[in-house]
């Protein structure tokens, strides 16, 4: 059993704003209401009053001329709307938009999509949308795909301009039960029901503050461990939102309000949790143990605890430590009394450990044993089964999967029917065998299982073959020569009849952060941009982890501009090989991929002719102020320290825009409930661009009212974002 849940630390970072899977209280956060456009609204945008803020940090006076925008105000309120209605009014006047709006959520709605697949015993569970579906239902069936039933539609707690979606579930051992978390308009503030597999019956849970709750069941299937967020006034700051959450064992159809704390900040006097860390507790069917683990921020790295599953005693628990985030391991699966650990330390590219625990002890990382050496190829996550251990790797972008059976040493290779990335490998402990995912940047994921007796790999057949012809585009992978001499991993997609003349639009897209990989997969709506003659590019920088735990270091805190470095690079190689021209290149940037694309916005203008930012993190010296900013110390640094002071500043793009510069078009967009990244971000730098630019060229807010972070969106809602940002960069880059 899996005792680190990466699907859901991947989502708590915000590693993916464009999949489509504020206040704390009550849980229920309405879609915020925007007005009609005006059609006799100004033609520009409105001017935002600049009164200057100065801090001094370590003797360093920095002026924050919009930081009254970090406050709710009926001011604040007017110019984000006039904001928003000018974008609207802007890109409703282009003949090209409504042809990509038709096109995008044709190619949207053209395919059967499935995530996030779990195993429990013979059935399979998951997430899956139908066209015509605006969000994803949770469905179970055999494993050959028959017999599929649906357990949960969201969509039937639809009330008004309210949209639900569910956030993530979570079987019980013998998948009789399930509990899941439900949220409005992609605002993540869930709220965990419970739902019998058989009939569809809810119970009586109905438990709020459940944000990435995780739920982890106990083995008799009638109670689950959970995080659940601490109740905050409603003044309390946004920074405090997703802090010192305990980790609470709550019994089916009792008052979640006497659940009793048995993990977390503050909990256990011999367990010291940070204010920042992300707690879990679980309970592995086969194993006579409790663990618990922590994340502290947004550290990949974990640190476990373990204690016998008799002397569970809430508070008073005796947990014990087995290894600390110090250790470097990042993924843990347990199988009887057996951990098997991933691990970087020493092994940039990771290795894979054993540690057989005993209630005599003691149980530390001393007595490991080294089960898959460090190779060339990175190990990113292990599964355990009942015949096996299986293990996932990234091989030269490209995904594997070796088998090592229980008790033994040896590793075997999965043979895979295609090459790609491999995602959601899924097994129990009760069973042999594992379903697992492939996908590429050209090929439409497929659900697949592997069955140990007969040695092969056969569809699960719940996912059918996707009607989207991606078979005039290819896709090719390159080395770019960054400027200290580093070769950065590029991906290139395009038609196969692409001609090197200069004469394309070309959109470079980065992230480098955390450690998450870039890996190829595939988007149906992207056709719309390559089958218009233009190319897609997907830089590979240091901070993310495509080349290991070395890579991830070599582009965080004081390392970071390595990752700004090697986006302006890949940008360069795009005009050099003659693919684009600065005038046709876009930059685009996600959440924290905000820090790329603003900086190499304000630093290098004129390569490129837009700019598109969505959700970006983009003031760094306010980071800390965000929802998800105490989280992100450990990745980007803090003010409280100079040498932090000093690696914020360089990368914050509020700071660097400088007046009367010639910029190229942006746009920058944010959901107006969005509970990581505070719309503020990009309104600021919305409001320093407008006024410091003279290009003449647009600056332009994009403000979704009824969406947060990009979780949850509805495929509406998401195609039409798409659809705007392909219209805006036709548009500036002279190909609409």
């Amino acid at each position: 059993m899996r005792l680190h849940n990466t699907i859901i630390l991947a989502a708590w970072l915000g590693f993916s704003a464009c999949s489509r899977t504020a206040r704390v209280e009550p849980a229920h956060a309405a879609a915020v209401e925007a007005p009609p456009v005006s059609p006799t609204a100004s033609s520009s945008p409105p001017t935002a009053a600049v009164r200057p803020v100065t801090d001094t940090y370590f003797g360093t006076p920095i002026v924050d001329p919009y930081r009254w925008m970090e406050s709710s105000s009926p001011e604040l309120d007017a110019w984000m709307k006039g904001q928003a209605e000018h974008t609207e009014r802007t890109l409703n006047a282009l003949p090209l938009r409504k042809q990509l709006q038709e096109r995008v959520r044709s190619l949207a709605d053209g395919s059967v999509e499935v995530m996030a697949a779990q195993r429990r015993g013979s059935a399979l569970f998951y997430l899956k949308q139908n066209p015509g579906e605006e969000t994803y239902k949770l469905y179970v069936s055999e494993l050959d795909g028959s017999k599929e039933r649906l357990i949960v539609d969201p969509t039937q707690r639809n009330r008004g301009s309210d949209t639900y979606s569910i956030d993530y579930f979570e079987p019980s051992p013998d998948g009789s039960l399930i509990a899941y978390g439900v949220s409005p308009n992609g605002s993540e503030l869930a709220v965990v029901h419970v739902v019998e597999t058989r009939t569809g019956r809810e119970l009586s849970e109905s438990i709020d503050r459940a944000r990435y709750a995780y739920p982890s069941w106990q083995p008799d299937g009638k109670s689950f461990f959970f995080k659940r967020d601490r109740l905050l006034a409603g003044d309390a700051p946004e920074s405090e939102r997703f802090t010192k959450s305990p980790v609470y064992l709550h019994k089916l159809e009792t008052d979640p309000a006497q659940d009793v704390a048995v993990f977390g900040y503050g909990v256990s006097p011999q367990v010291d949790v940070p204010a920042s860390g992300f707690s879990y507790v679980v309970a592995p069917e086969s194993s006579s143990y409790l663990f618990a683990m922590v994340n502290d921020g947004v550290k990949h790295e974990i640190a476990l605890y373990v204690v016998p599953r008799e002397q569970l005693a809430g508070p008073q628990t005796p947990w014990r430590k087995v290894f600390g985030d110090d250790a470097g391991v990042t993924d843990a699966v347990v199988y009887h009394d057996t951990l098997y650990l991933v691990s970087h330390d020493a092994a940039p590219r990771r290795k894979v450990l054993r540690l057989t625990l005993t209630k005599r002890g003691p149980n530390d990382l001393s007595r490991a044993e080294l089960l898959v050496p460090e190779s060339e190829a990175v190990v990113r996550y292990v599964t355990v089964a009942k015949d096996a251990l299986y293990v996932q790797l990234l091989d030269a972008g490209l995904g594997r999967i070796q088998r090592v059976v229980h008790g033994t040493t040896k590793v075997n290779e999965v043979t895979l029917p295609v090459s790609g990335t491999v995602r959601d490998v899924s097994a129990t402990d009760s069973l042999p065998g594992m379903t697992f995912e492939l996908t590429s940047w050209t090929l439409a994921p497929r659900l697949f299982r592997f069955d140990p007796t007969t040695n092969k790999v056969l569809d699960t057949g719940v996912l059918p073959e996707s009607p989207i012809d991606f078979s005039q585009i290819s896709a090719r992978e390159v080395k770019v020569t960054a400027p200290d001499g580093t070769a950065v991993p590029l991906s290139i997609i395009a038609r196969k009849d692409l001609a090197a003349d200069k004469t394309h639009p070309a959109l470079l897209h980065a992230y480098g952060a955390y450690g998450n990989v870039a890996a190829p997969a595939f988007d149906p709506m992207r056709l719309a941009w390559l089958e218009r003659g233009a190319v897609f590019a997907v830089c590979h920088p240091r901070g993310g982890g495509e080349l290991g735990e070395a890579w991830h270091d070599a582009g965080k805190l004081g390392t970071k501009q390595n990752t700004i470095h090697d986006v302006l690079a890949c940008a360069d190689y795009l005009v050099k090989e003659r693919l684009t021209s600065p005038a046709q290149l876009g930059l685009r940037g996600v959440s924290a991929g905000g820090i790329p694309a603003s900086n190499g916005l304000t630093r290098q203008p004129q390569h490129f002719g837009a700019v598109v930012i969505r959700v970006g993190m983009v003031n760094a010296l306010r980071f800390e102020q965000i929802p998800i900013g105490p989280f992100n110390t450990s990745e980007f640094g803090t003010v409280d320290t100079e040498e932090g002071f000093r690696m914020l500043l360089a990368i914050d793009a509020n700071q660097q825009v400088r007046d009367h510069t010639a910029y190229p078009a942006v746009l920058l967009a944010t959901g107006a409930i969005d509970p990581r990244v505070s719309p503020w971000q990009a309104g600021k730098l919305t409001a320093r661009l407008q006024a410091a630019t003279s290009s003449g060229k647009p600056v332009l807010l994009r403000v979704d009212y009824g969406a947060g972070h990009g979780n949850g969106t509805t495929k509406t809602k998401e195609a039409e974002e798409v659809a705007d940002e392909y219209t805006f960069l036709l548009w500036q880059l002279g190909a609409a």
